[in-house]
């Protein structure tokens, strides 16, 4: 069943245009990822849904009747009372039972028979809205959200910034609608909590839209992606690291399509004007007109085109020591609670240490101690190596002062940079025209983090110190970021991370914090991650998963005690024969889809003559075919892991 609709949609301030001709739909299980980079207008488009704010052309229709959830990134709750109270708050007949039970049950404490009476009331009302059970499944949401049984009975009003954001992420997945928008879910959350989102949104039975820059989040969750530009959005059915792959594929032979359709166009245009005066003149006034009604080749959008032009690059800086740290015995408390005790570690010159462990197990404090940013009370010791020139990144940007523009903060840095220098700088993490002349109070939070970043690249450096810094930033940013630390960078890192993509391609040693205890791995993340999982044999390949299908042993006969037993083995043979022809089904079509992809592709090559109406059909049948053999595959693949 579809529940969203968004058909035709514009947007714009002042005048300029955010987006136009947006049209895509949304069913009941269906689960679409919203790409596209920082200030393309993703945050928009959820509130245009929502109908917070009005479309200047186009229409959102939501079917009837259907319930929907909307998760910002501003983490705005106006839950009262304690934690739990602040769960149950989407259910509000339950949360008004519940006060007026608790209140029941002081005045029953008198032993008056009308206050037991209205208690026994209030217990079966309390019981029909479902109000235990609610408890219970929101207790058990509330633990997969990082929430002890004791942070439960705190007043709303204690929790910091990341627990308010997990806290209404909770209050929404708790009332599970129908249509579910997530801006940037993965924001605060841990490694473990990102990975049960992952599996909760997997399994959710209503339609899910998600803007999220985590790319593995992207590739877990939705096979669906949706590339938001200022022409309209684009369909994948793929996942993001697919998709990425695909959209190229796609803006390359557009590419080559205009550049054919221009090349046409030039030599026509050649021909009417050395014949419009001569003896060809009726030809050259046919080409004319043929010209005029010609349907030009839009140029393609490349909607990453702006955001990849950003340039993180470090100021050279003098060799460090082979020795950079070497800590022993280090420990910390916070709160009357041990994080963790006798941490030794050694950190060699251009090695790059990812730090991993749920929230509030330690790992900025760990960080801290290392950078000596700790206060006065932790114990251990850190030797610092020969010279070092340090920096630091603070998750929660601390280094940038809202109250200045981003040319003051860069000049509080270098003081011999004139304006226009700093302006020049500014540039190359995407700050132009009056972007750096803006206070930083008024920047989003990618915004933000190019500022502190572009603050600590000003000087040299050779020890680094990163706290979340992928935090804000849209995906190109994080992948030119791994790209410069891997291969830009000489000296060493130690980072805080829950994006596991920057994790696998800049980590070479990990350091899980986690129950008080700190364990060094040796290898990257993924060494780190098979390390904690048990081995996963790899689908069978087509070949291997033909010459099993007759390999599976009949059922076996029954016998007076096992008639239900054999019934149930009956009934799973009976799918597994339902799986096996199917794959032999998908693996006839995709064979059939292949070829004929390869002869799209040979006319696709081929000159189209000047009938480019029809060159265009022939590559959106192409670009829908190939999408069409990728939903194939997956299946495929599916069941292959299914049958193994």
């Amino acid at each position: 069943m579809t529940v969203l609709q968004v058909g035709d949609l514009r947007f714009g301030y002042a005048g300029d245009t955010l987006f136009e001709g947006v049209t895509f739909s949304l069913a009941l299980g269906e689960r679409a990822a919203l790409v596209a980079p920082n200030g393309a207008g993703k945050s928009t488009l959820l509130r245009l849904i929502m109908k917070e704010i009005e479309a200047d052309q186009g229409q959102v229709v939501i079917k009837r009747d259907v319930s929907v959830g909307y998760y910002r990134q501003s983490h705005e709750i106006d839950a009262q009372g304690t934690v739990l109270e602040g769960f149950l708050s989407g259910f509000r007949e339950v949360v008004r039972l519940r006060a007026e039970l608790t209140q029941a049950q002081h005045d029953a404490a008198t032993g008056a028979a009308e206050a037991l009476d209205r208690l026994a009331h209030l217990t079966d009302r309390y019981h029909l809205e479902r109000g235990d059970e609610l408890e219970r499944e929101v207790g058990i949401l509330a633990h997969k959200l990082g929430f002890s049984d004791r942070d439960l009975e705190r007043p709303v009003a204690s929790l910091s910034g990341g627990e308010r954001g997990r806290l209404t992420l909770g209050v929404i997945l708790a009332q599970q609608p129908d249509l579910l928008l997530l801006d940037e879910p993965t924001n605060h959350l841990d490694l473990d909590t990102i990975a049960w989102l992952e599996s909760f949104l997997v399994g959710y039975r209503g339609a899910v839209l998600v803007v999220s820059h985590d790319r593995a989040f992207l590739d877990n969750v939705c096979p669906v992606t949706l590339e938001l530009g200022t022409r309209g959005l684009r369909a994948y059915y793929a996942k993001y690291s697919d998709y990425a792959v695909a959209r190229q594929e796609d803006l390359e032979r557009e590419r080559a399509v205009l550049e054919r359709q221009q090349s046409f166009i030039d030599k026509t245009e050649d021909f009417i004007r050395k014949n419009i005066a001569g003896q060809n003149t009726k030809q050259a006034q046919s080409r004319r007109k043929m010209l005029d009604k010609l349907d030009r080749a839009a140029r393609p959008e490349d909607v990453w085109a702006v955001a990849e032009r950003v340039r993180f690059s470090f100021s050279p800086a003098s060799r460090s020591g082979d020795i950079t740290l070497e800590c022993e015995n280090l420990g910390a408390s916070r709160g009357g609670r041990q994080l963790f005790s006798g941490v030794d570690l050694l950190l060699r010159r251009g090695e790059r240490i990812g730090i991993v462990g749920p929230n509030g197990s330690g790992k900025t404090t760990l960080l801290n101690i290392l950078a000596g940013r700790a206060p006065a009370g932790d114990s251990g010791r850190v030797r610092r190596g020969t010279n070092l020139q340090e920096g630091y990144f603070d998750q929660h940007l601390g280094e940038v002062d809202p109250k200045n523009t981003a040319v003051e903060e860069i000049r509080r840095v270098r003081g011999d940079y004139t304006v226009e220098k700093a302006r020049e700088y500014l540039a190359r993490f995407r700050f132009w025209g009056d972007d750096p002349l803006r206070v930083v109070s008024g920047y989003s939070g990618g915004e933000r983090s190019r500022l502190a970043l572009a603050k600590l690249l000003l000087e040299p450096r050779n020890l680094l110190f990163l706290d979340e810094p992928t935090n804000h930033l849209d995906i190109p940013a994080a992948e030119i970021l791994e790209e410069a630390l891997v291969a830009g960078f000489e000296g060493s890192v130690l980072f805080v991370s829950h994006d596991r993509r920057f994790l696998e391609n800049v980590a070479t040693r990990v350091v899980s914090v986690r129950d008080g205890e700190v364990r060094v791995f040796a290898g990257g993340y993924r060494d780190f991650v098979a390390a904690q999982t048990p081995r996963i044999e790899a689908p069978p390949s087509r070949a291997e998963s033909r010459r099993k299908k007759s390999e599976q042993p009949p059922p076996p006969a029954p016998d007076d005690g096992g008639k239900k037993k054999y019934e149930e083995q009956r009934t799973a043979t009976r799918d597994r024969e339902k799986q096996k022809r199917r794959m032999a089904e998908l693996e006839n079509a995709i064979a059939l889809a292949e070829t004929e992809l390869e002869m799209l592709r040979e006319k696709l090559k081929q000159d189209p003559a000047g009938d480019w109406a029809k060159l265009a059909g022939l590559a959106a049948t192409e670009q829908a075919l190939a999408r069409r053999v990728e939903a194939m595959m997956s299946e495929w693949t599916k069941l292959g892991e299914v049958l193994a």
